[in-house]
């Protein structure tokens, strides 16, 4: 295959999760990383470059819709999406209410739906939520049903996502990551007449800077009561994300589309059963 006929893999941030499922599926593909800070995306292209991989930057804002659909855009220019991983996001320590449904919310809606056109035949998609979708969930089923079907550009005019009405940040980051979650089973519709899948994965506690914040924060005490009661018994790492999500971006997973693989080492089940509660 000529470097012009290359596989296009996006990755939509460079952080820890996303450099370890590129280094997973981007060996022989031109691998296309977006990010908000052009600093970020350079320093982590640079060493994927180190490490043998093919990589173009793009500075992107995913809360930004022309951003968004340029670069679904400039990724289709580059050749056939074969995949793309979208990680990008902040954390209740990290950001507002506002910016965190801009950002994990409607970034993410925005992402599926310009991706949904560009895809290409047999391609894939994985998107990064979290067990924090998990947590509060379900809601009721209007809400459930508003989350999954509002038209994208009017998913912020819902009553129920008023700052007013979310109250916290970390209520914000529970109710964005369900609707990653529920966004992606109804997307896998438009992904499939293209003859493409998109799945989500539900990380728990992952060591990765972001995480770091979120551990060192106001609620450090409860992270590492999470950690004491949870099945594994740890947190995890960002290649175990990697590897769940290049199954389901690979071949074997080809029957698997519009799911949520939850992967949070029992953390759900020790809330389920009352043996952790949130704070």
């Amino acid at each position: 295959m000529s470097e012009e006929t290359k596989e296009v893999v996006v990755v939509i941030g460079s952080g820890s999760i996303g450099l370890a499922i590129a280094r997973h599926v981007g060996a022989g593909r031109t691998v296309l990383l977006a990010d908000y800070s052009e600093k970020a995306a350079e320093a982590a292209a640079d060493r994927l470059r180190g490490e043998g991989h093919d990589v173009t930057t793009r500075v992107t804002d995913v809360s930004d819709h022309d951003a968004v659909e340029a670069l679904a855009d400039a990724a289709a220019a580059l050749g056939p999406v074969a995949q793309v991983i979208h990680t990008a996001g902040v954390s209740p320590t990290q950001a507002s209410i506002e910016r965190i449904l801009h950002v994990d919310l409607v970034g993410t809606a925005m992402v599926l739906d310009a991706f949904a056109r560009v895809i290409a035949p047999g391609g894939a998609g994985i998107v990064i939520a979290s067990m924090a979708g998990h947590r509060e969930s379900p809601y009721a089923p209007e809400i459930e049903h508003a989350l999954a079907t509002t038209e994208t550009s009017k998913l912020l005019e819902l009553p129920f996502l008023q700052a007013d009405q979310v109250g916290t940040t970390v209520h914000a980051y529970a109710l964005s990551k369900r609707a990653n979650s529920l966004r992606v089973q109804t997307a896998a519709v438009a992904w499939g007449r293209r003859g493409g899948r998109i799945n989500a994965v539900s990380p728990g506690v992952i060591i990765t800077p972001l995480a770091l914040d979120e551990l060192s924060g106001p609620r450090k005490e409860w992270f590492e009561q999470v950690r004491k009661v949870s099945a594994a018994g740890r947190f995890g790492t960002p290649d175990e994300v990697a590897d769940a999500a290049a199954f389901l971006l690979g071949r074997q997973a080809g029957f698997i589309t519009g799911a949520d693989l939850l992967m949070d080492g029992g953390v759900t089940a020790a809330l389920r059963t009352g043996e952790l509660t949130i704070p």
